[in-house]
């Protein structure tokens, strides 16, 4: 059975305290990230912020045709996305268009960018 005493002699109280402020100079950021992540979470959340990475904008009938999904559950989710702060959302005539918020972008491109979409349908021949 493995231990999961510490066997430490002698703690490095700098290295301890240099940590330490290092992680509370980053911790607004951190949080962000967590508030961030715990939304991207939902795998159809996930899905949405795919396609808004991808697409730039989309209304809630283009996000909850390509979801298969009804308008009302698509927007839920679209709410709790944009409650968090991750998508902001502007109106065009009567269609209220969706997209990422500038100040996530720099956290959820990286992690959108790993993944690859589908290639593009071959022309019928």
């Amino acid at each position: 059975m493995k231990s999961t005493a510490c066997i430490r002699v002698f703690a490095d109280t700098n290295h301890i305290r240099q940590c330490q402020t290092r992680l509370a100079h980053v911790e607004p950021a951190l949080q962000s990230l967590a508030s961030v992540l715990a939304l991207a979470g939902n795998e159809v959340r996930l899905k949405i912020l795919f396609l808004l990475a991808d697409e730039q904008q989309l209304c809630v009938c283009d996000i909850a045709d390509v979801l298969q999904m009804t308008v009302s559950a698509v927007s839920q989710h679209l709410r709790k996305l944009k409650d968090g702060g991750v998508l902001h959302a502007h109106k065009v005539g009567q269609t209220v268009f969706y997209a990422l918020s500038q100040p996530h972008l720099p956290v959820l491109q990286p992690l959108l960018a790993g993944l690859s979409a589908a290639p593009s349908p071959q022309p019928a021949q």
